[in-house]
Protein backbone atom coordinates (compact mmCIF):
# COMPACT_ATOMS: atom_id res chain seq x y z
CA UNK A 1 0.00 0.00 0.00
CA UNK A 2 2.95 2.30 0.59
CA UNK A 3 3.88 2.03 -3.07
CA UNK A 4 0.36 2.05 -4.52
CA UNK A 5 -0.61 5.61 -3.59
CA UNK A 6 2.49 7.39 -5.01
CA UNK A 7 2.40 5.26 -8.16
CA UNK A 8 -1.28 6.08 -8.59
CA UNK A 9 -0.67 9.80 -8.09
CA UNK A 10 2.20 9.78 -10.60
CA UNK A 11 0.15 7.90 -13.18
CA UNK A 12 -2.85 10.21 -12.69
CA UNK A 13 -0.61 13.27 -13.08
CA UNK A 14 1.00 11.89 -16.24
CA UNK A 15 -2.40 11.15 -17.79
CA UNK A 16 -3.71 14.58 -16.79
CA UNK A 17 -0.63 16.36 -18.18
CA UNK A 18 -0.91 14.36 -21.39
CA UNK A 19 -4.58 15.36 -21.62
CA UNK A 20 -3.73 19.03 -21.08
CA UNK A 21 -0.92 19.07 -23.63
CA UNK A 22 -2.49 17.06 -26.45
CA UNK A 23 -2.97 19.23 -29.51
CA UNK A 24 -1.40 22.32 -27.93
CA UNK A 25 1.66 24.32 -28.92
CA UNK A 26 5.17 23.18 -28.02
CA UNK A 27 5.48 26.09 -25.59
CA UNK A 28 2.33 25.02 -23.76
CA UNK A 29 3.56 21.41 -23.63
CA UNK A 30 6.83 22.49 -21.99
CA UNK A 31 4.97 24.57 -19.41
CA UNK A 32 2.49 21.79 -18.57
CA UNK A 33 5.12 19.07 -18.32
CA UNK A 34 7.54 21.28 -16.38
CA UNK A 35 4.85 22.13 -13.84
CA UNK A 36 3.83 18.49 -13.56
CA UNK A 37 7.40 17.37 -12.99
CA UNK A 38 8.00 20.12 -10.41
CA UNK A 39 4.97 19.64 -8.24
CA UNK A 40 3.87 16.02 -8.69
CA UNK A 41 6.48 13.76 -10.21
CA UNK A 42 9.53 15.04 -8.29
CA UNK A 43 8.24 14.52 -4.74
CA UNK A 44 6.42 11.25 -5.32
CA UNK A 45 9.09 9.65 -7.51
CA UNK A 46 11.87 10.62 -5.11
CA UNK A 47 9.80 9.19 -2.25
CA UNK A 48 9.42 5.89 -4.11
CA UNK A 49 13.11 5.69 -4.97
CA UNK A 50 14.13 6.53 -1.40
CA UNK A 51 11.79 3.99 0.20
CA UNK A 52 12.83 1.21 -2.16
CA UNK A 53 16.52 1.97 -1.58
CA UNK A 54 16.03 2.12 2.20
CA UNK A 55 14.33 -1.29 2.15
CA UNK A 56 17.08 -2.83 0.04
CA UNK A 57 19.97 -1.40 2.06
CA UNK A 58 18.25 -1.60 5.43
CA UNK A 59 19.20 1.93 6.44
CA UNK A 60 16.60 4.67 6.64
CA UNK A 61 19.14 7.48 6.67
CA UNK A 62 20.62 6.32 3.37
CA UNK A 63 17.13 6.18 1.90
CA UNK A 64 16.37 9.66 3.17
CA UNK A 65 19.55 11.08 1.70
CA UNK A 66 18.89 9.42 -1.66
CA UNK A 67 15.34 10.75 -1.52
CA UNK A 68 16.65 14.29 -1.01
CA UNK A 69 19.19 13.98 -3.81
CA UNK A 70 16.66 12.53 -6.24
CA UNK A 71 14.18 15.27 -5.39
CA UNK A 72 16.72 18.01 -6.13
CA UNK A 73 17.79 16.45 -9.44
CA UNK A 74 14.24 15.80 -10.68
CA UNK A 75 13.12 19.24 -9.46
CA UNK A 76 15.91 20.94 -11.41
CA UNK A 77 14.98 18.97 -14.54
CA UNK A 78 11.38 20.12 -14.17
CA UNK A 79 12.51 23.70 -13.56
CA UNK A 80 14.61 23.69 -16.73
CA UNK A 81 11.68 22.29 -18.75
CA UNK A 82 9.36 24.95 -17.31
CA UNK A 83 11.82 27.75 -18.01
CA UNK A 84 12.32 26.54 -21.58
CA UNK A 85 8.55 26.70 -22.02
CA UNK A 86 8.35 30.20 -20.57
CA UNK A 87 11.28 31.62 -22.55
CA UNK A 88 10.62 29.84 -25.86
CA UNK A 89 9.21 32.10 -28.55
CA UNK A 90 5.85 31.23 -29.97
CA UNK A 91 6.09 30.16 -33.61
CA UNK A 92 3.16 31.39 -35.65
CA UNK A 93 2.07 29.15 -38.48
CA UNK A 94 0.04 30.87 -41.15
Amino acid sequence: MVFAVPIGVILAAVFFAHFLSTGKSVKRKYVVWGTTVLFVIAPFLSFLIGIIFANIVGDGFAGGMLMALCFVVIFLIGLVVLLVGLVKKQVRSE
